[in-house]
């Protein structure tokens, strides 16, 4: 295991956005064989001659719970598997941010990405001096994690985590800091050579190999390669406690996965090879494939925008209903109203901390609804509370409307 210090940069990949002034995201209303890669909102920017220079300050929302989030980041390699995408890379290497219960006011505040991954985001997606947007103007995100914080004591649930297509693993950031303030233990999983860059055990920060021609992309390969990492993950994480100095905080009988966009999609496909996946969440991703009926008898959520995942006479995805005919176990269909693709990650609240348009819904309201129904979500299914949330609509979360496939929402 090897840590590593970095620099705030997850505003960097929602920026692009803002400079193209695009947000359609993977899991568009669009045929899936036409979805768009998420990151195709993150275009090359256009240029800006006379334009002044921005300036940006980024704050992701403070977590709720008790505890406060401590962080490390642990560096695996997979001996048994070469990196499908660079063979010639050697055996598969992944960056884990492992987010966890921490005892308030220890640790020292955790940067965000290393200068190598910031750098790798920003010529990705060429963006101009005008923006503002650099490795030190990023470095001051505040992520509300800390970096060495005493961890709490006893066995907490793990949750996997696997952000969007060409989106680094920090892009979850608000969502992990909220579930280990709540007593869970996270694992932020960086999927090499997908994004714009993961820094390495090595210190160095290979670039996406994969983005440049997302037509050619085998999406259903893709979504099967993360569901290997994940599964090589928590094989580490819970066989030994050698991966990580704190896996003892593991309850290895309780774990739980979550992804945006084709990260949910990837929680499903873990789910059908990993039964120690005991509950799954898809936020607003497409299926690659849905799962067929048998395959996934464990809880699952679908959180998704409201415009592209309804259900019922007239609904727009036929994807997600397959999804939900196949589940077996305790299941929910949520849709936000007002919301769009990024709302359920940290893009659409920094793109508005940087001044430019964002969806109808408030960025702030949709990480407060994604961060409390995830959370009631892994309550019910990995601890055993139950919580009125998730019983049916709720006045204090008018946006989210509950998905009845065959009756009239609720």
């Amino acid at each position: 295991m090897k840590r590593n210090r970095r620099i705030n940069a997850v505003a960097v990949l929602t920026l692009a956005t803002l400079v193209t002034g695009t947000g359609t995201g993977f899991a568009a209303t669009t045929a899936p064989s036409a979805i768009p890669v998420a990151s195709h909102a993150f275009g090359t920017a256009p240029a800006a001659a006379a334009a002044p220079t921005r300036s940006f300050q980024g704050v992701l929302p403070a977590p709720t719970g008790p505890y406060a989030a401590g962080e490390d980041i642990i560096h695996l390699t997979d001996k048994n598997r070469l990196d499908p995408w660079v063979p010639s890379s050697g055996p598969r290497q992944l960056a884990v941010t492992m987010v966890y219960p921490a005892v308030p006011g220890t640790g020292t505040p955790a940067p965000y990405m290393t200068l190598g991954e910031a750098a790798g985001v920003i010529q990705h997606r060429k963006l101009p001096p005008s923006s503002g947007i650099t490795p030190q103007t990023l470095a001051g995100v505040t992520t509300h994690a800390f970096d060495g914080a005493r961890p709490q004591h006893g066995k907490h649930p793990l949750v996997v985590l696997s952000a969007a297509a060409e989106n680094p693993r920090m892009m979850l950031t608000s969502l992990a800091t909220e579930l280990a303030s709540h007593g869970y233990v996270v694992a932020l999983v960086g999927h090499t050579y997908e994004d714009t860059g993961e820094t390495l055990a090595n210190g160095e920060t290979p670039p996406c190999a994969i983005c440049d021609h997302p037509e050619t992309i085998d999406f259903p390969a893709e979504v099967t390669s993360r569901g290997r990492d994940v599964s090589f993950v928590i094989d580490q994480l819970t066989h030994g406690n050698t991966a990580w100095r704190l896996a003892h905080l593991i309850d290895r009988h309780q774990i739980g996965m979550a992804g945006h966009s084709l990260g949910g999609a990837s929680a499903a496909a873990t789910m059908i090879a990993d039964p120690r996946v005991r509950a799954g969440v898809d936020m607003d991703g497409t299926f690659f494939p849905a799962p067929k009926p048998g395959q996934i008898d464990r809880p699952f959520l679908m959180l998704g925008r409201a415009d592209g995942h309804t259900s019922g006479d007239g609904g727009d995805d036929v994807v997600w209903k397959q999804a939900w005919d196949a589940f077996g176990g305790y299941k929910k269909w949520l849709t936000v109203v007002g919301a769009d693709h990024f709302s359920f990650a940290d893009g659409d609240v920094l793109q508005e901390q940087a001044g430019f348009p964002t969806a109808p819904l408030s960025p702030q309201r949709g990480v407060e609804i994604t961060r409390e129904y995830v959370k009631a979500f892994f309550d019910r299914t990995l601890k055993g509370i139950d919580s009125p949330l998730l019983d049916g609509p709720s006045p204090d979360n008018p946006e989210v409307v509950f998905q009845s496939p065959g009756a009239a929402p609720r």
